[in-house]
């Protein structure tokens, strides 16, 4: 096969794995900089460029996009769908993960467990908003916000008003959710792949810090899920029609919580916890899956 990995760099870890990974399996690949592409939309038949060259007969895509390039990533992630390539990932679906608001709406109306979250537009709301999750301490999301940056612990519904004032201020949007004490200050990413989680490790912060993000200083090592947190990570992953997924998941006294769905999960962190070669179950699952013509939107979302 011949497979395209949409990447910002052949040197950032997780992209590593995939093309050793895919070529260990006897794959061609290409990594190319979805930034550097340019497409010819309106042609009977679509076209992807890359560095003045035309791509053509690729198999498959695995689409490692970043945040801060979601919008163009996506517009050649669509590309590729419309020319008929299998896409991993769909952008409909990345397009869902990556906004926080539009996701807990489809996991709520998919009746997965999540922390008590609230959203307004006015500062006149906030103190029925804070509220409305309970009270301090509460968390403040950024709904643009990746990596565990954008995310403010308010001890106090004062330090809460002050947080949220100054979000407004600068205009930008948020989520504030309940603090799920019991989880002290520990999470669990559930990788998975297709409808089975292949992997899953406990991260816990670091002394003094509330977010478990590995890049904080944060430690992660495996855990064993219960079929009920398994369920819950699969049926995420599914609501926001990923193939591959990185649940996030608070341990409560009322059962599994989903604190987000990561579309683009780094492999560094899972496969060093976990002993398991992710990677290579990514491009067995591509072998399983590819076919042209089988993504489910076809570029029209």
């Amino acid at each position: 096969m011949k497979i395209v990995i949409l990447s910002r760099s052949s040197k950032l870890h997780s992209t590593h794995r995939l093309v050793e990974a895919a070529e260990g399996r006897g794959h061609k690949v290409q990594v190319i900089d979805p930034l550097r592409c340019y497409m010819d939309i309106t042609s009977h038949r679509p076209k992807m460029y890359y560095k003045n060259q035309s791509i053509e007969s690729v198999d498959a895509v695995i689409p490692r996009i970043g945040a801060s390039v979601t919008f163009y990533g996506n517009a050649v992630l669509r590309q590729f769908e419309m020319m008929g390539v299998y896409c991993l990932n769909e952008s409909v679906a990345i397009a869902r993960s990556r906004d926080k608001l539009r996701a807990h709406q489809i996991l709520f109306r998919k009746g997965i467990g999540m922390p008590v979250t609230g959203f307004a537009h006015s500062t006149l709301m906030t103190k029925e908003l804070i509220d409305l999750v309970g009270g301090a301490p509460l968390v403040i999301k950024l709904l643009e916000g990746t990596q565990g940056k954008g995310v403010v612990l308010a001890e106090t519904s004062k330090a809460a008003e002050s947080v949220i004032e100054a979000f407004r201020n600068l205009k930008a949007y948020f989520l504030v959710q309940e603090f799920i004490k019991e989880a002290a200050g520990s999470d669990i990413r559930c990788f998975v792949i297709g409808d089975k989680v292949v992997a899953s490790m406990i991260r816990r912060a670091k002394e003094g810090e509330f977010r478990s993000n590995i890049h904080k200083g944060g430690i992660a090592e495996n855990v064993r899920l219960t079929p009920e947190e398994r369920k819950t990570a699969t049926r995420a992953a599914k609501a926001m029609g990923l193939s591959v997924a990185g649940v996030d998941i608070l341990r409560s006294n009322h059962g599994p919580l989903v604190m987000e769905v990561n579309s683009s999960p780094g492999l560094e962190g899972i496969e060093k916890a976990t002993g398991k070669p992710v990677a290579d179950l990514i491009i067995e699952h591509i072998e399983k899956v590819a076919k042209p013509k089988a993504n489910r939107t076809k570029g029209k979302g």
